[in-house]
């Protein structure tokens, strides 16, 4: 008897765990609810709740082959060993299928999981499924991890040429087991549920997931590259929350991407080369993640940065959470993430350059802030995107390169048409004053509308000699 423990891959088709349970005999699926684990986390409730939503609609998929879904309660991961070794017993299970998960966390729960069945005679088998490429498999030629995307990369094309990952299919239906599957409940204590107009932006399941993957292939891929750095436009995927719960592969994302361009990864259409190395992207992270275990720990991947001085501000961290800083173009991206639970990819990266840059706030408030609100919040790209505007990370911003709030608006929303859509009190003003109503000086009489909290340029400033006076920063750039 099989035991496939679903975690982060929610999904029947392209589960390589599921796939090989299922070749290896009859099979039974567990999902594990650790509410005290994912608060310690700072998993966000419309995340939980995307996973209760999705797990749901799993749950007639795995029915219809047969393969009944059960809930149990491991509030902690350290709960998990127990949990696990009981079940197998009860069931009388010989082997448990697991896809791979990376971090600290996940890798002691696992191999804590792994010692305790061992000792009942149960196998643990895990497979790589939430990734292209196993980590360690990509590495320098001295044989490290890579801190570099763009030569991450090259190596990437260089195996996806040699040989496409396959994509699986969704297995034949198993002969009926007696065992009834469990209801999987509409809510988890400490979790508060979200919004119906939230939800309605996130349908669950695998084929509202499918349809939005196909939807994006036809109608937007071709001008991601163009489009994707402008918010007001539907020009990114919006698939980070199907893909962060495993709902979506990366697999079925690379092979949609090349069929739409012929096959091709790095020629063809520029939108497919631009979408397909955001996959590798998030690859990396996944990488990062477990060559440099330190980044799981809130520790900077750049050891010297732990020296800024980041200022304690908690007024003005609240006005940049509550998205009312006076800056127009970071308000509106936070207001977008308070009631969406997502933000724009390009505006997560200058509200954290704000917060880190502008108001010398440690990095580690934005990050948490992000994983406590957003529904594809995922550790290693979450992370990875603060630690780079920060310019305490991997492959990082140049800590003299900081993205200006109004330019930044000015380019990328010209018309203010996302300003206006979320800083409503702001609706009245024309294309030009939009991004910058101080600068209207005493016209300035907006109702409900505060002055901006830091003045840009001296900031700027402040944040520059803070770099400038880390050693190693001062013997490099000196």
């Amino acid at each position: 008897m099989q035991l496939i423990w679903l975690r982060s891959d929610l999904r029947v088709q392209d589960n390589t765990a599921l796939t090989a349970a299922m070749a290896a005999g009859p099979t039974i699926a567990l999902y594990l609810l650790s509410p005290q684990q994912w608060l310690e986390h700072d998993d966000a409730p419309c995340k939980v709740d995307f996973w209760l939503r999705n797990l749901h609609e799993l749950s007639a998929e795995l029915a219809t082959l047969n393969v009944p879904l059960l809930i149990r309660s491991a509030p902690h991961w350290r709960d998990a060993p127990a949990v696990l070794a009981e079940l197998c017993r009860e069931l009388r299970i010989d082997c448990v299928q697991v896809n791979e998960e990376y971090g600290i966390h996940e890798s002691q729960r696992d191999q804590a999981v792994a010692a305790c069945l061992q000792k009942q005679g149960v196998q643990f088998r895990h497979h790589l499924d939430q990734l292209l490429f196993q980590p360690g498999s990509v590495l320098t030629k001295s044989g490290g991890y890579f801190q570099v995307y763009s030569q991450f990369r090259k190596v990437c094309y260089q195996r996806l040429h040699m040989a496409l990952p396959a994509l699986l299919g969704t297995p034949s239906a198993q002969a009926p087991m007696h065992i009834t599957r469990d209801v999987v409940p509409s809510a988890v204590e400490g979790f508060a549920s979200p919004s119906d107009s939230l939800r309605q932006l996130w349908p669950a399941g695998a084929t509202a997931a499918g349809e939005r993957l196909a939807r994006f292939a036809a109608e937007q891929l071709d001008a991601y590259h163009n489009q994707r750095d402008f918010p007001a436009l539907p020009g990114t995927s919006q698939l980070a929350a199907y893909l962060a719960a495993g709902v979506l592969s990366p697999r079925q994302c690379l092979h949609a991407a090349l069929r739409h361009n012929h096959g091709e990864f790095d020629s063809g259409s520029q939108g497919v080369i631009t979408w397909i190395n955001e996959l590798l992207w998030r690859e990396f992270y996944k990488h990062i993640l477990v060559g440099y275990p330190r980044v799981s720990r809130h520790r900077a991947f750049r050891p010297e940065t732990e020296a800024l001085p980041w200022r304690h501000a908690p007024d003005e961290l609240a006005a940049w959470q509550q998205g009312r800083t006076g800056i127009p173009i970071i308000d509106a991206a936070m207001r977008q993430l308070l009631a969406t639970g997502w933000m724009h990819n390009r505006l997560r990266m200058v509200v954290a350059m704000f917060l880190t840059k502008n108001l010398l706030i440690d990095w580690r408030e934005g990050e948490r802030f992000f994983m406590r609100h957003l529904i594809d919040g995922d550790l290693a790209a979450n992370n990875g995107g603060w630690q780079w505007s920060s310019s305490t990370g991997t492959d990082s911003v140049p800590y003299f390169r900081i993205f200006n709030p109004l330019s930044q608006s000015q380019k990328f929303d010209p018309d203010g048409r996302f300003i206006r859509h979320w800083v409503p009190e702001l609706v009245g003003l024309n294309k030009r004053d939009i991004h910058n109503p101080a600068a209207m000086g005493g016209l300035f009489g907006l109702a409900d509308y505060p002055r901006p909290i830091v003045d840009l340029a001296r900031s700027r400033d402040r944040a520059l000699a803070a770099f400038k006076n880390l050693p190693q920063l001062e013997a490099a750039h000196g």
